[in-house]
């Protein structure tokens, strides 16, 4: 297939694009990707990353719970949890995606790729977690915990909840396979929830008790394919200035210079926009030709005319 006119992206997809419970997922992948059908139809290469917080979460509650009624089943690392994450929210995208396609009478091959990313194991981010997981524990639940080796935090009147590292991803392990099927033509979601972290040690790779911010991800991604254009949908239309203040304005452009002095005057929340702003900057740090597009899934087909969305250029 000729791909070499499309204009290639790696579509960053946030909790909007997923839902937070399994049924939920099931209906909310119908209008993602239709979202993303909307893009394939305006001739866009897609590459397909997404979050998986509240995915990994349940399967991790999940795995512990199993462990409490069952003593001989040993409880599940936090990497196994996100490769089962990856596997399930992937299932979902890419059937729900084939089906929309087909729908509007596109053939083309929809895959997940189950992938890893290396981090370093001396990261600061090992030394200060902050990512919660899994659910409410008792106090002799936490104990039990913090004898693991395991980091608890407690959140008064609700208990105790398990916290882990989120360290900055170095590479993308399947990076090749992943390029080889876009450059086929395929759609490919990939790098799911982060992907898995793993530490490389003498050319075996060991996963980490950690979860990988799914933006800083998107940026990678789409820097190590050097894709045309970097697209993370989320929960508003634009990015603000002010945002939640009576104030609050919505940008519809701004420059990697422009950018970094927003994140430096703290207009950005931790969590939520500073690592789509860092992403963007870090890819177009990488490629200066390349553009970011931040706009909300209901908005896309708007944002591809420039009716809305927020545009980041180098």
């Amino acid at each position: 297939m000729n791909t070499i006119n499309k204009k290639k992206a790696v579509v960053s997809l946030g909790h909007e694009a997923l839902g937070y419970t399994t049924l939920e997922q099931w209906d909310t992948v119908k209008l993602t990707a239709k979202a993303l059908a909307d893009l394939v139809e305006a001739d866009y290469q897609l590459t397909i990353t997404h979050s998986n917080g509240p995915q990994v979460s349940m399967i991790h509650k999940a795995m512990t719970e199993l462990r409490r009624v069952y003593i001989d089943y040993t409880p599940a690392p936090m990497c196994v949890c996100s490769a089962m994450s990856q596997g399930y929210v992937g299932y979902d995208i890419q059937n729900a995606l084939r089906a929309e396609l087909l729908g509007r009478g596109i053939v083309k091959t929809v895959s997940t790729i189950l992938t890893q990313v290396t981090v370093d194991p001396y990261d600061e981010a090992f030394y200060a977690p902050t990512k919660v997981i899994g659910r409410y524990m008792s106090a002799e639940d936490a104990e039990m915990e913090i004898k693991k080796g395991n980091y608890v935090k407690e959140e008064p009147g609700k208990g105790f909840r398990r916290v882990v590292a989120a360290p900055r991803p170095i590479d993308i392990v399947e990076i090749d396979a992943i390029r080889t099927l876009a450059e086929a033509g395929q759609v490919v979601i990939a790098c799911g929830g982060g992907g898995i972290p793993v530490i490389e040690q003498n050319h075996v790779l060991k996963g980490a008790s950690a979860v990988i911010e799914k933006d800083a991800v998107a940026g990678r991604l789409a820097a190590s394919l050097l894709v045309d254009e970097l697209i993370i949908l989320t929960g508003v239309p634009y990015v603000y200035q002010h945002f939640g203040q009576p104030d609050q304005q919505a940008i519809a452009s701004l420059t990697v210079a422009q950018a970094r002095e927003l994140c430096a005057q703290g207009e950005f929340e931790e969590g939520t926009m500073l690592p789509k702003i860092e992403a963007a900057i870090s890819y177009l740090s990488q490629n200066p030709n390349g553009k970011v597009l931040i706009t909300s899934l209901e908005n896309v087909k708007e944002a591809l005319k420039g009716k809305s969305g927020t545009v980041i250029t180098a």
